[in-house]
């Protein structure tokens, strides 16, 4: 496998997980966390101008130019330079969800982080688990997309 298949298929994958666990929504909302978002769980465009609960609504095929874009250029590029050593796409795919759904800060701060790159993938699945909770208490959602994210692993 070519690296850019390599790369293709996870970006295939995290772009599917993406659409799973965030569900469509074409107009503003705001996310559990309180943040304007639009698509997929966007909460900027690629121009970096922030989503707010004035925008317009999105079509369909504007929300997945946008996961596309967020997939390809944020969070794959992130990944790779936070844990450059992952031998799979399906481990790789995995990783861009976790820092699509938190952002790339906490995969850069996170145990789980360490694990990966000293390839303890283990260790990484418990690791992985530990992030459930929303607002101090175990989510459904995120237990299930972290048991998603884990079973990659």
């Amino acid at each position: 496998m070519t690296r850019a298949d390599f790369e293709q298929l996870a970006i295939e994958v995290a772009a599917s997980l993406a659409r799973r666990f965030e569900g469509l929504i074409l107009h503003p909302y705001l996310c559990a966390a309180g943040v304007p978002s639009i698509g997929y769980g966007a909460t900027y465009y690629e121009d970096g101008r922030a989503v707010t609960l004035n925008d317009a609504a999105i079509t369909k095929e504007r929300a997945e130019a946008l996961l596309h874009w967020m997939v390809c250029n944020v969070y794959l590029p992130a990944v790779l330079k936070l844990c450059p050593h992952v031998e799979t796409p399906e481990r790789l795919a995995a990783l861009i969800d976790f820092a699509f759904n938190l952002g790339t800060g906490r995969l850069r701060q996170s145990t789980l982080r360490r694990r990966v790159n000293e390839g303890d993938w283990e260790s990484a699945k418990v690791e992985i688990m530990k992030w459930i909770r929303g607002g101090g208490r175990v989510l459904r959602g995120l237990v299930l997309r972290r048991t998603a994210e884990r079973n990659l692993f």
